[in-house]
């Protein structure tokens, strides 16, 4: 029966430099991760923001054109919440070169940042003869 007996220089291991090298490669790429997911989580919710103040927008412009009334010239703001999200819309009629249309704008705005347009949709409006 032979016995085998373990040299000191046989033994190996990772050595603190080789540790704390993986260990801050490791905590480089967490950073990495963590900062993609919070770009996603902000871009989803600006991508819903802007749905939302896309459905508002499109209410008011559904809305004129089912009243069937030519709108008047000018520029109204109103709220128009849509979920959670409590948003201002701001309807503008503009004068077209044709008498027979008109030119309706309506922006949104977030209540909270009421500098920042969230989305802006135009529609020409038709007199009905």
């Amino acid at each position: 029966m032979r016995t085998f007996r373990l040299r000191p220089a046989a033994v190996r291991g990772f050595t603190l430099l080789e540790v704390l090298v993986a260990l801050a490669i490791v905590v480089t790429a967490l950073g990495a991760s963590l900062r993609a997911i919070g770009s996603l989580t902000q871009n989803s919710d600006g991508l819903r923001s802007a749905m939302m103040a896309t459905w508002s927008a499109e209410n008011r412009l559904v809305q004129i054109r089912l009243g069937k009334v030519f709108p008047a010239v000018g520029k109204t703001s109103f709220e128009c919440p849509q979920g959670d999200l409590q948003l201002t819309c701001v309807e503008e009629v503009i004068v077209s070169p044709n008498p027979l249309l008109r030119r309706v704008e309506v922006s949104v705005y977030d209540i909270r940042q009421p500098e920042r347009r969230i989305i802006k949709l135009v529609q020409l409006v038709m007199r009905e003869l």
